[in-house]
Protein backbone atom coordinates (compact mmCIF):
# COMPACT_ATOMS: atom_id res chain seq x y z
CA UNK A 1 0.00 0.00 0.00
CA UNK A 2 1.30 3.53 -1.24
CA UNK A 3 1.27 6.37 1.27
CA UNK A 4 -0.19 9.09 -0.93
CA UNK A 5 0.03 13.17 -0.10
CA UNK A 6 -1.75 16.09 -1.41
CA UNK A 7 -3.11 19.55 -0.11
CA UNK A 8 -5.75 22.10 -0.61
CA UNK A 9 -5.58 25.69 -0.12
CA UNK A 10 -8.57 27.23 1.42
CA UNK A 11 -8.71 29.70 -0.36
CA UNK A 12 -12.63 30.43 -0.32
CA UNK A 13 -16.20 28.81 -1.30
CA UNK A 14 -15.62 25.27 -2.93
CA UNK A 15 -16.92 24.83 -6.69
CA UNK A 16 -17.61 22.36 -9.13
CA UNK A 17 -13.75 22.64 -10.08
CA UNK A 18 -12.38 22.17 -7.20
CA UNK A 19 -14.49 19.13 -6.58
CA UNK A 20 -13.64 17.19 -10.04
CA UNK A 21 -10.51 18.69 -10.08
CA UNK A 22 -8.75 17.21 -6.92
CA UNK A 23 -10.89 16.71 -4.12
CA UNK A 24 -13.18 13.63 -5.21
CA UNK A 25 -9.71 12.03 -6.93
CA UNK A 26 -8.45 12.18 -3.22
CA UNK A 27 -11.26 10.66 -1.66
CA UNK A 28 -11.61 7.56 -3.86
CA UNK A 29 -7.51 7.40 -2.63
CA UNK A 30 -8.63 6.57 0.51
CA UNK A 31 -10.01 3.50 -0.21
CA UNK A 32 -7.15 1.94 -1.73
CA UNK A 33 -3.96 3.66 -0.30
CA UNK A 34 -2.45 4.88 2.94
CA UNK A 35 -3.60 8.74 2.48
CA UNK A 36 -2.51 11.63 4.07
CA UNK A 37 -4.44 14.61 3.33
CA UNK A 38 -4.69 18.52 4.82
CA UNK A 39 -5.75 21.99 4.86
CA UNK A 40 -2.34 24.02 3.87
CA UNK A 41 -3.41 26.94 5.73
CA UNK A 42 0.33 28.08 6.15
CA UNK A 43 0.77 28.30 1.93
CA UNK A 44 -2.87 30.84 2.09
CA UNK A 45 -0.69 33.23 4.22
CA UNK A 46 1.08 34.02 0.81
CA UNK A 47 -1.80 35.62 -0.32
CA UNK A 48 -4.65 36.35 2.72
CA UNK A 49 -3.34 38.54 5.10
CA UNK A 50 -6.41 38.89 7.06
CA UNK A 51 -6.89 36.41 10.27
CA UNK A 52 -10.58 36.75 10.47
CA UNK A 53 -10.44 35.49 6.88
CA UNK A 54 -8.20 32.65 7.16
CA UNK A 55 -9.86 31.12 9.90
CA UNK A 56 -13.51 31.14 8.40
CA UNK A 57 -11.64 29.61 5.25
CA UNK A 58 -9.82 27.23 6.76
CA UNK A 59 -13.04 25.57 8.39
CA UNK A 60 -14.97 25.85 5.57
CA UNK A 61 -12.49 24.25 3.58
CA UNK A 62 -12.31 21.48 6.30
CA UNK A 63 -15.89 21.23 6.75
CA UNK A 64 -15.97 20.93 2.99
CA UNK A 65 -13.62 17.91 2.60
CA UNK A 66 -15.45 15.97 5.68
CA UNK A 67 -18.57 16.81 4.09
CA UNK A 68 -17.68 15.49 0.58
CA UNK A 69 -16.62 12.26 2.33
CA UNK A 70 -13.41 12.28 3.61
CA UNK A 71 -13.72 9.90 5.94
CA UNK A 72 -10.66 10.58 9.59
CA UNK A 73 -11.01 6.54 10.10
CA UNK A 74 -9.61 5.59 6.59
CA UNK A 75 -7.19 8.07 6.10
CA UNK A 76 -4.99 10.82 7.88
CA UNK A 77 -6.72 14.43 7.88
CA UNK A 78 -5.53 17.14 9.47
CA UNK A 79 -4.96 21.09 9.21
CA UNK A 80 -1.33 22.19 8.15
CA UNK A 81 -0.60 24.61 11.04
CA UNK A 82 -1.59 22.11 13.49
CA UNK A 83 1.48 19.89 13.19
CA UNK A 84 4.05 22.27 13.95
CA UNK A 85 7.26 20.07 12.95
CA UNK A 86 6.46 21.28 9.50
CA UNK A 87 8.10 25.33 10.13
CA UNK A 88 10.89 23.36 11.78
CA UNK A 89 11.73 20.89 8.73
CA UNK A 90 11.15 23.78 6.35
CA UNK A 91 13.98 25.75 8.04
CA UNK A 92 16.25 22.42 7.78
CA UNK A 93 15.34 22.22 4.21
CA UNK A 94 15.93 25.44 3.26
CA UNK A 95 20.23 25.78 4.38
CA UNK A 96 20.40 22.67 1.60
CA UNK A 97 18.81 24.36 -1.08
CA UNK A 98 20.07 27.20 -3.53
CA UNK A 99 18.72 30.40 -3.89
CA UNK A 100 19.22 29.48 -7.98
CA UNK A 101 16.42 26.52 -7.39
CA UNK A 102 14.42 28.88 -6.01
CA UNK A 103 14.82 31.77 -8.89
CA UNK A 104 13.88 28.74 -11.34
CA UNK A 105 10.62 28.48 -10.03
CA UNK A 106 7.69 29.35 -12.55
CA UNK A 107 5.30 29.63 -10.82
CA UNK A 108 6.98 32.52 -8.63
CA UNK A 109 7.31 34.09 -12.05
CA UNK A 110 4.31 33.73 -13.61
CA UNK A 111 2.55 34.99 -9.80
CA UNK A 112 4.78 38.05 -10.50
CA UNK A 113 3.68 38.65 -14.03
CA UNK A 114 0.66 39.32 -13.05
CA UNK A 115 1.35 41.89 -10.66
CA UNK A 116 1.13 39.31 -7.17
CA UNK A 117 3.61 41.42 -4.67
CA UNK A 118 6.38 39.15 -3.51
CA UNK A 119 7.16 38.05 -0.68
CA UNK A 120 9.47 35.80 1.02
CA UNK A 121 6.81 33.46 1.62
CA UNK A 122 5.89 33.32 -2.29
CA UNK A 123 9.70 33.00 -2.76
CA UNK A 124 10.17 30.06 -0.45
CA UNK A 125 6.51 28.41 -1.14
CA UNK A 126 8.44 25.27 -2.43
CA UNK A 127 10.45 24.88 0.33
CA UNK A 128 7.68 24.41 2.78
CA UNK A 129 5.65 22.31 -0.26
CA UNK A 130 8.85 20.07 0.12
CA UNK A 131 8.89 20.07 3.76
CA UNK A 132 4.85 19.10 3.90
CA UNK A 133 5.53 15.85 1.46
CA UNK A 134 9.10 14.85 2.94
CA UNK A 135 7.40 15.04 6.69
CA UNK A 136 5.12 12.55 6.38
CA UNK A 137 6.91 9.98 3.94
CA UNK A 138 5.08 10.59 1.04
CA UNK A 139 5.45 8.27 -1.81
CA UNK A 140 3.03 9.47 -4.37
CA UNK A 141 2.19 13.16 -4.50
CA UNK A 142 -0.91 14.11 -7.27
CA UNK A 143 -0.56 17.18 -8.62
CA UNK A 144 -1.67 19.28 -11.40
CA UNK A 145 0.47 20.19 -14.36
CA UNK A 146 0.89 23.65 -12.32
CA UNK A 147 2.76 21.90 -10.17
CA UNK A 148 4.99 19.40 -11.60
CA UNK A 149 7.88 21.49 -11.03
CA UNK A 150 7.47 21.99 -7.44
CA UNK A 151 6.88 18.49 -7.07
CA UNK A 152 10.53 18.29 -8.80
CA UNK A 153 12.20 20.86 -6.20
CA UNK A 154 10.93 18.79 -3.60
CA UNK A 155 12.63 15.58 -5.07
CA UNK A 156 16.02 17.62 -5.61
CA UNK A 157 15.72 19.33 -2.04
CA UNK A 158 15.30 15.88 -0.42
CA UNK A 159 18.38 14.29 -2.60
CA UNK A 160 20.18 16.82 -1.61
CA UNK A 161 19.82 16.70 2.03
CA UNK A 162 19.95 12.63 1.60
CA UNK A 163 23.23 13.50 0.14
CA UNK A 164 24.65 15.59 2.71
CA UNK A 165 23.47 13.81 6.03
CA UNK A 166 22.37 10.28 4.93
CA UNK A 167 19.64 8.27 3.63
CA UNK A 168 16.46 9.68 5.74
CA UNK A 169 13.68 11.32 3.28
CA UNK A 170 11.99 9.51 1.36
CA UNK A 171 11.99 11.07 -2.45
CA UNK A 172 8.31 11.59 -3.87
CA UNK A 173 6.91 10.15 -7.06
CA UNK A 174 4.37 12.91 -9.20
CA UNK A 175 0.98 11.13 -9.85
CA UNK A 176 -0.29 13.34 -13.07
CA UNK A 177 -3.60 12.18 -14.27
CA UNK A 178 -3.34 12.57 -17.71
CA UNK A 179 -7.15 12.33 -18.68
CA UNK A 180 -8.28 14.33 -15.87
CA UNK A 181 -10.27 17.13 -18.05
CA UNK A 182 -10.34 20.66 -17.63
CA UNK A 183 -13.26 21.79 -16.11
CA UNK A 184 -14.66 24.92 -17.86
CA UNK A 185 -16.38 27.72 -15.93
CA UNK A 186 -19.44 29.38 -16.91
CA UNK A 187 -17.76 31.43 -19.76
CA UNK A 188 -15.60 28.23 -21.03
CA UNK A 189 -12.16 29.07 -19.00
CA UNK A 190 -10.60 27.17 -16.57
CA UNK A 191 -13.60 27.03 -13.88
CA UNK A 192 -11.66 29.35 -10.82
CA UNK A 193 -12.16 32.17 -8.00
CA UNK A 194 -9.52 34.36 -9.65
CA UNK A 195 -12.17 34.10 -12.97
CA UNK A 196 -15.03 34.60 -10.69
CA UNK A 197 -16.86 32.27 -12.92
CA UNK A 198 -17.12 29.18 -10.89
CA UNK A 199 -20.41 27.14 -9.80
CA UNK A 200 -20.30 26.62 -6.12
CA UNK A 201 -21.35 23.44 -4.23
CA UNK A 202 -22.64 24.40 -0.64
CA UNK A 203 -24.09 27.79 -2.10
CA UNK A 204 -28.04 29.21 -1.83
CA UNK A 205 -29.83 27.31 -4.52
CA UNK A 206 -30.78 30.22 -5.85
CA UNK A 207 -27.24 31.18 -6.37
CA UNK A 208 -26.26 27.99 -7.97
CA UNK A 209 -29.11 28.01 -10.00
CA UNK A 210 -28.31 31.46 -11.30
CA UNK A 211 -24.51 30.28 -11.92
CA UNK A 212 -26.19 27.28 -14.57
CA UNK A 213 -28.36 29.43 -15.87
CA UNK A 214 -25.31 32.41 -16.62
CA UNK A 215 -23.43 29.48 -18.50
CA UNK A 216 -22.15 30.82 -22.16
CA UNK A 217 -23.42 29.57 -25.39
CA UNK A 218 -23.70 29.96 -28.87
CA UNK A 219 -27.19 31.67 -30.12
CA UNK A 220 -27.86 27.97 -31.93
CA UNK A 221 -31.93 28.33 -31.43
CA UNK A 222 -34.26 25.66 -30.46
CA UNK A 223 -34.73 23.93 -33.55
CA UNK A 224 -31.23 24.09 -35.00
CA UNK A 225 -28.37 21.47 -33.56
CA UNK A 226 -25.65 22.59 -31.23
CA UNK A 227 -22.19 22.04 -30.99
CA UNK A 228 -20.69 19.74 -28.29
CA UNK A 229 -17.52 21.71 -27.74
CA UNK A 230 -18.77 24.14 -25.49
CA UNK A 231 -18.53 24.67 -21.41
CA UNK A 232 -22.33 23.89 -21.12
CA UNK A 233 -21.70 19.92 -22.21
CA UNK A 234 -18.59 19.60 -20.71
CA UNK A 235 -19.79 20.90 -17.42
CA UNK A 236 -22.82 18.37 -17.84
CA UNK A 237 -20.80 16.22 -18.85
CA UNK A 238 -18.97 15.60 -15.49
CA UNK A 239 -21.87 13.93 -13.80
CA UNK A 240 -22.63 11.50 -16.39
CA UNK A 241 -21.87 8.13 -17.77
CA UNK A 242 -21.01 7.03 -20.56
CA UNK A 243 -24.13 6.00 -21.92
CA UNK A 244 -25.89 9.03 -20.81
CA UNK A 245 -23.56 11.20 -22.72
CA UNK A 246 -24.22 9.91 -25.64
CA UNK A 247 -27.83 10.39 -25.05
CA UNK A 248 -26.59 14.37 -24.13
CA UNK A 249 -24.70 14.27 -27.37
CA UNK A 250 -28.02 13.36 -29.10
CA UNK A 251 -30.11 15.61 -27.29
CA UNK A 252 -27.23 18.70 -28.17
CA UNK A 253 -26.99 17.59 -32.09
CA UNK A 254 -30.81 16.69 -33.24
CA UNK A 255 -32.86 19.88 -32.99
CA UNK A 256 -35.91 20.33 -30.56
CA UNK A 257 -33.96 21.30 -27.68
CA UNK A 258 -33.07 24.92 -26.34
CA UNK A 259 -29.87 25.51 -24.32
CA UNK A 260 -32.66 27.12 -21.33
CA UNK A 261 -34.01 23.91 -20.81
CA UNK A 262 -30.72 21.58 -20.90
CA UNK A 263 -29.36 24.04 -18.50
CA UNK A 264 -32.46 23.62 -16.27
CA UNK A 265 -31.72 19.52 -16.44
CA UNK A 266 -27.94 20.53 -15.50
CA UNK A 267 -28.85 22.23 -12.73
CA UNK A 268 -31.14 19.40 -11.24
CA UNK A 269 -28.70 16.77 -11.77
CA UNK A 270 -25.84 19.23 -9.96
CA UNK A 271 -28.44 19.55 -6.71
CA UNK A 272 -29.55 15.47 -6.98
CA UNK A 273 -25.86 14.56 -6.94
CA UNK A 274 -25.06 17.25 -4.21
CA UNK A 275 -28.32 16.70 -1.82
CA UNK A 276 -26.68 14.10 0.60
CA UNK A 277 -23.02 16.01 0.80
CA UNK A 278 -24.73 19.92 1.51
CA UNK A 279 -27.39 18.02 4.42
CA UNK A 280 -24.16 16.31 5.64
CA UNK A 281 -22.18 20.12 5.40
CA UNK A 282 -25.56 21.05 6.99
CA UNK A 283 -24.76 19.00 9.49
CA UNK A 284 -21.25 20.22 10.55
CA UNK A 285 -22.31 23.89 9.92
CA UNK A 286 -24.10 23.34 13.49
CA UNK A 287 -22.34 20.77 14.92
CA UNK A 288 -18.32 22.69 15.04
CA UNK A 289 -17.24 20.84 18.00
CA UNK A 290 -17.38 17.65 16.32
CA UNK A 291 -15.06 18.86 13.67
CA UNK A 292 -12.97 20.63 15.95
CA UNK A 293 -12.30 16.82 17.43
CA UNK A 294 -12.05 15.20 14.03
CA UNK A 295 -9.72 17.71 13.40
CA UNK A 296 -7.55 16.97 16.85
CA UNK A 297 -7.45 13.74 16.16
CA UNK A 298 -6.08 13.73 12.68
CA UNK A 299 -3.51 16.45 14.09
CA UNK A 300 -2.13 13.82 16.85
CA UNK A 301 -2.03 11.57 13.87
CA UNK A 302 -0.26 13.03 11.24
CA UNK A 303 2.41 14.52 14.48
CA UNK A 304 2.57 10.80 15.31
CA UNK A 305 4.06 9.77 11.62
CA UNK A 306 6.41 13.30 11.89
CA UNK A 307 8.18 12.33 14.47
CA UNK A 308 9.29 9.18 13.15
CA UNK A 309 10.77 11.42 10.43
CA UNK A 310 11.68 14.73 11.95
CA UNK A 311 13.62 13.16 14.72
CA UNK A 312 16.46 11.19 12.85
CA UNK A 313 16.56 14.53 10.63
CA UNK A 314 17.46 16.24 14.14
CA UNK A 315 19.80 13.73 14.95
CA UNK A 316 21.70 13.32 11.38
CA UNK A 317 21.94 17.35 11.23
CA UNK A 318 23.04 17.86 15.12
CA UNK A 319 20.16 19.60 16.41
CA UNK A 320 20.16 16.85 18.71
CA UNK A 321 23.14 17.73 20.57
CA UNK A 322 22.42 14.92 23.58
CA UNK A 323 22.25 12.18 21.30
Amino acid sequence: MKRVLSGIQPSGKLHLGNYFGMMSRMIRYQEKNDLFCFIVNYHAMTTIQDGDLLKENTLNATMDFLSLGMDPEKSTFWIQSDVHQVAELTWILSVVTSVGLMERGTSYKDKLAKGVTPNMGLFSYPILMAADILLFGGEIVPVGKDQKQHLEMTRDIAIRFNNTFGDILVIPEPDIEKDTQLVPGVDGQKMSKSYNNTIPIFGKETVIKKKVMSIVTDSSGVNEAKNTNCALFNIYSLFLDENEKHELTDKFETPGTGYGEIKKDLYSNIMDFFQPFREKREYYEQHKDDVFDIMKHGAEKATEVADTFLIPVRNATGLNYRV
